[in-house]
C-alpha cells in the first residue's frame, strides 16, 4: 500500500478569521489555501455543552499540505484560532490519495517538433483552400 504524500486540512472558523488560520499555517510551511463561506447549524444544546456562543456565519479553510508538516499546521491553527479563541475554530485532516495540478506534478508539455509544425501548416493550408473555393 502506497503512503500518502499529502493531507487536506479543513478548518471551520467564525466569519472573518480565515486570514488568522492562513497566517498560522503559512508560518509553519503551508503555501496557500481556499476559503469557502459557510453557515453553521449547531443548536442551543451544543452551545451549552461546549460553553460557547455559536455564530452561524462560518468560513471553511481548505489547505493541502505535505504529510510531513500536517501536525505542525494543525497545532499552529489550534493555537491561533482554536475553540477557546474568538475564531472558535475546529480543524481536522483527511488523507489525500492523488493530487494533480501542483507545479512539480504537472506533466511536461511536448516540445514543438518539425513534424508538429509541418502538420499545423498543412491543416491551415487545407482549410484556407476550402474557404477560397466556396
Amino acid at each position: 500500500m502506497a503512503s500518502n504524500k499529502f493531507e487536506m486540512i479543513l478548518c471551520i472558523v467564525n466569519a472573518g478569521f480565515s486570514e488568522t488560520v492562513m497566517d498560522a499555517a503559512k508560518e509553519v510551511g503551508a503555501r496557500g489555501g481556499t476559503v469557502i463561506h459557510a453557515r453553521g447549524t449547531a443548536n442551543k444544546e451544543a452551545e451549552q455543552f461546549f460553553h460557547i456562543t455559536i455564530q452561524p456565519d462560518k468560513e471553511m479553510v481548505l489547505i493541502l499540505v505535505p504529510v510531513e508538516i500536517k501536525d505542525d499546521v494543525l497545532h499552529a491553527i489550534y493555537r491561533s484560532a482554536g475553540l477557546k479563541s474568538e475564531g472558535q475554530g475546529i480543524a481536522f485532516s483527511l488523507p489525500v490519495d492523488d493530487v494533480v495540478g501542483l507545479a512539480k506534478d504537472a506533466p511536461k508539455q511536448e516540445e514543438p517538433t518539425e513534424n508538429n509544425v509541418t502538420a499545423d501548416k498543412t491543416d491551415k493550408t487545407a482549410a484556407d483552400t476550402e474557404k477560397t473555393e466556396e
